[in-house]
């Protein structure tokens, strides 16, 4: 070998070194980032839970709260703080963090953004499955517009959140629909459980149709602690098997022939992936109401932010699912109350934010297209 070849392969060899230098600290430091924004959010949700705390008429310090969770030695802030604002506060973090996993979930199985609970018709379809539970296989009691029998109503809700599954994989199976054809679908779907539902109201009678109507604005109030273990154990679950399957996740981005290049059964991790989501999907929505676009907002968010890979997005949409219920529930029970002077059901305000949020993912898609 000449001197002169010897010197071009060094420098081939040097380029390679650092090229290789260069894609590792890249890489190294977008996975610092990742890490940052997750660490974050988790220091945001803890914020708003002691911010949270802090509110209401006990007018409480920080440093009574601290002092009451860790030593529990004065009875009244003990009761306000672990029987009146704690169950409300995990509730809306657990109904966020399921609405944002599921949503995450659909998004990468279908491999369209603009999936989630709400838009592919699971909610409505849930919704009319919850009222057909109260209306026929569960009391209703008038004064306080609650279900005798909450687990009727969760399991009815599950059945019929299936149908709108089904719907969705039948379009994937049989036509190979387009991911936009699929979410016109689901939106199809939820309009007619949506007019079922109503059909239901028109013949329910008097105690059954308050329930089911103040039950469909969506509330934190309404989930007993029984509801909270269910939907904590079942999203628990679910979440690691989540987590569990986020390699086949990430490789089914590529495109299914690429996932099963990789080992991976698309078709099987598509269908378990959907009925997981439906399921925790229909006990949030079952035990707390209609929570509409949580799933769609708080993936998007963070996908826009961190990227698609599904070990950081998973964890990033639980976290700021629950994050975005903590202040859509501040607002509905402490700011707008002090400006209008009454509470607003959490479910209109997460409906306002994920509406404009919605339209702007369509027009973002459109210019894309064009």
């Amino acid at each position: 070998m000449s001197e002169q070849e010897t010197v071009e392969n060094r420098n081939i060899d040097d380029i390679s070194v650092n090229d290789y230098k260069n894609i590792t600290e890249g890489y190294l430091k977008k996975i610092r980032f990742k890490t940052i924004f997750l660490v974050s959010l988790g220091i945001l949700c803890i914020f708003l839970i002691l911010f949270t705390l802090r509110l209401g008429a006990a007018n409480l310090t920080y440093r009574d709260i601290i002092r009451t969770l860790i030593y529990r030695d004065d009875p009244v802030n003990v009761w306000y703080i672990f029987e009146w604002r704690i169950p409300r506060i995990v509730a809306a973090i657990l109904c966020g963090a399921a609405l944002g996993v599921s949503g995450v979930v659909m998004q990468g199985t279908l491999r369209n953004p603009m999936a989630s609970p709400y838009t592919l018709g699971i909610s409505g379809a849930a919704a009319f499955g919850a009222a057909i539970g109260m209306m026929f296989f569960s009391g209703a009691a008038m004064e306080s517009m609650t279900v005798e029998n909450p687990y009727v109503v969760t399991i009815s809700a599950f059945l019929f959140s299936m149908v709108s599954v089904l719907v969705i994989l039948a379009l994937i199976k049989v036509i190979d629909a387009s991911p936009e054809t699929i979410v016109l679908a689901g939106i199809a779907v939820g309009a007619i459980f949506t007019a079922g539902l109503s059909f239901l109201q028109y013949f329910a009678d008097e105690a059954t149709l308050m329930s089911i109507v103040f039950w469909q604005f969506g509330s934190l109030s309404k989930i007993t602690n029984q509801g909270i273990i269910i939907l904590a154990l079942v999203l628990a679950v679910c979440s690691i098997y989540f987590f569990y399957k986020r390699w086949d996740y990430n490789a089914m981005e590529s495109g299914d022939e690429m996932a099963k290049g990789l080992g991976v059964n698309p078709d099987r991790t598509r269908v378990v992936g959907l009925i997981l989501s439906a399921l925790i999907t229909s006990i949030a929505v079952s035990f707390m109401g209609i929570i509409g676009f949580i799933g769609l907002v708080a993936p998007h968010m963070v996908k826009r932010i961190i990227g698609n890979d599904f070990r950081y997005t998973l964890v990033g949409s639980m976290l700021l699912g629950a994050t975005l219920m903590l202040l859509a529930d501040l607002f509905a029970s402490h700011l707008f109350p002090y400006l209008v002077g009454t509470t607003l059901p959490v479910g209109i305000v997460t409906s306002l934010i994920g509406g404009p949020v919605f339209i702007s993912i369509l027009i973002g898609r459109r210019k894309v297209n064009v």
